[in-house]
């Protein structure tokens, strides 16, 4: 049981290859949802917004680093095997590759049946611009783009502070990500709230997706794809993005799959341009979503080993 003790993540990862997410009403992240909500509907009463946001971010992600240590704590004492069991759920509950990759395929599922009215709203549930009135190309192209940002927030970022601090901080980390996809928006009623959630997420991300870009031309070798391309356009493009983050990720994506990423959205009905990454060597089509699935698991799965092996070497 000892030489097994903090390799938690690994259990954890491929139990949500095997599972998913579940889908219930006291998952962890949910309940950090509430919370969130919760105080927001308070803070936001007050006038200095930033500081009622400091508060917001301040509460939160101690609390869930606490609590979860805290369970962690009385499993363990209670009995050894016990507290494994809760440790590798934590771990488990942190990750989310399997629900990217479903999340995606159905939206691939509905442009085969050529039914856009069902992608659209089934895209609108992972993205957070307007879908209403987007084409099956621009379907595409934001499937692909939330496959390559989510492969950071959603699998190796949470490995990453799983590896380094065990599950109470990869849990700290998903109240992090979600305080960002709740309350990081840049429009009048988040613009000043939201804005310590936002920085914070482009903080806890920062060093994960770096290492992630460092990854990503092995794994495009390993599926056949264009190595040097995605070097190329990763160092030329990753930092044309907005966030300091995601433009890695995304960019290491355009450049292995040839394609163009990123350009003219629509939120809330407002326009924003962000700049293009990677060149349209190939037109997008739908079996570029179904690659870009492949190169978030490689990565993934590439990023484990690496953990595994950063891990067996400290302890």
């Amino acid at each position: 049981m000892e030489k097994f003790l903090g390799f938690e993540f690994v259990f954890g990862f491929f139990l949500d290859l095997v599972i998913g997410d579940p889908q219930l009403s006291w998952h962890p992240i949910r309940l950090v949802g509430k919370a969130i909500n919760f105080l927001e509907k308070k803070l936001l009463k007050f006038k200095k917004q930033k500081i009622a946001g400091i508060v917001l971010v301040t509460i939160i992600v101690p609390s869930t680093y606490f609590i979860c240590w805290i369970i962690l704590k009385i499993s363990s004492e209670f009995n050894v095997y016990f507290g494994y069991l809760i440790a590798i759920l934590f771990c488990f509950i942190a990750i989310s590759a399997k629900s990217l990759s479903k999340e995606a395929r159905e939206v691939l599922k509905d442009l085969k049946e050529n039914n856009l009215i069902l992608a659209r709203k089934k895209l609108s549930l992972i993205v957070g611009r307007d879908t209403e009135k987007l084409t099956k190309k621009e379907i595409i192209r934001a499937t692909i783009e939330t496959v390559a940002e989510n492969t950071v927030d959603s699998v190796t970022a949470p490995l990453f502070y799983l590896i380094l601090g065990g599950p109470a901080l990869g849990m700290a980390y998903k109240a992090v990500n979600t305080l960002d996809s709740m309350v990081g928006y840049k429009n009048k009623k988040y613009q000043q709230f939201g804005w310590p959630a936002a920085k914070l997420d482009d903080l806890a991300n920062y060093i994960p997706a770096r290492l992630t870009g460092l990854i990503f031309p092995l794994a495009s070798f390993l599926c056949g794809q264009r190595v040097k391309n995605t070097i190329k356009v990763m160092f030329r493009d990753g930092k044309k993005h907005p966030s300091p983050n995601a433009g890695i990720s995304e960019a290491a994506m355009a450049g292995s799959l040839g394609i163009q990423l990123d350009g003219l959205n629509y939120y809330q009905g407002e326009p924003s341009f962000k700049p293009y990454l990677g060149n349209p060597q190939e037109e997008l089509s739908l079996k570029h979503i179904k690659k870009a699935i492949k190169l978030m698991y490689t990565t993934s799965i590439i990023f484990l080993i690496l953990g595994v092996i950063f891990k067996w070497l400290i302890l």
